[in-house]
């Protein structure tokens, strides 16, 4: 007999990530073989009796891992309860996927979509520390103390960010796709790399230093990069990526 966790049960069936799974347990909606299942309980998949709000648990979807570029404007969330533009319009697929590496609406870049809650969990627990890579163009030219401080970390909501690399560009990317600007001053873009996934981070850090953020690019998720992929196109991983993700520890 094999007994796992709980909300890596519901996980592996295809409803969230585990952090994600945790939410219905604590409020009681899941029970196993007629019981309320308490957060934590070890459960063998292949007998137990679980039911998430009434229901069954579903069967294990066939795993799916596809790369999009989140144009701006666009919700991380595959549906959003107000009608506004989410993710699904750009993936239509059967399959219930979740995001990993949510951005925020005016951001664009790398999105990870899954239904494999075991990797979501890696990608996304801070005990993980994967990189993500960012272009971020700023206002105005920060100086060398600025670019320290970024480096070094800087208080966001009474706590210090961790360091991060900052490289200053003389300019971006060729392939990095236009989006007009309204700035009446000059303007730089940095390449940021960060190993925590705080909200709204780079916003935060950049107005910390006296220069907002105008403008961010995911350009990496760990060893899986955004590469030729345009606004609002996405793809299937490659078998190399997968195998590069499931080493990640």
């Amino acid at each position: 007999m094999t007994l796992e966790r709980l909300q890596k049960v519901l996980a592996q069936a295809g409803l969230g990530s585990r952090r994600a799974c945790e939410e219905p347990i604590r409020q009681g909606r899941v029970r196993v073989d007629g019981q309320v299942a308490t957060l934590g309980c070890k459960v063998d998949p292949r007998t137990a009796r679980i039911t998430v709000d009434g229901k069954p648990l579903p069967l294990a979807e066939a795993k799916r891992y596809i790369a999009l570029h989140k144009p701006p404007g666009i919700l991380s969330v595959m549906q959003d309860e107000r009608g506004r533009p989410a993710l699904s319009a750009l993936v239509p697929l059967e399959e219930r996927l979740y995001p990993v590496g949510r951005l925020d609406l005016d951001s664009e870049g790398l999105v990870l979509l899954t239904n494999d809650g075991e990797l979501a969990h890696r990608l996304t627990h801070p005990r993980y520390s994967h990189g993500k890579e960012y272009l971020v163009l700023v206002r105005g030219k920060p100086d060398h103390s600025a670019l320290d401080r970024l480096r070094s970390g800087v208080m966001v909501e009474g706590k210090r960010t961790r360091p991060a690399p900052v490289q200053r560009l003389a300019q971006p990317p060729a392939d990095v796709p236009e989006r007009p600007i309204a700035s009446t001053r000059p303007t730089t873009w940095l390449r940021i790399t960060l190993r925590e996934g705080r909200k709204r981070q780079i916003r935060h850090m950049c107005e910390a230093v006296g220069h907002p953020a105008l403008r961010i690019i995911r350009l990496s998720i760990g060893p899986l990069h955004l590469a030729s992929l345009q606004p609002g196109q996405w793809r299937e991983l490659t078998a190399s990526e997968l195998r590069e993700l499931r080493k990640l520890k």
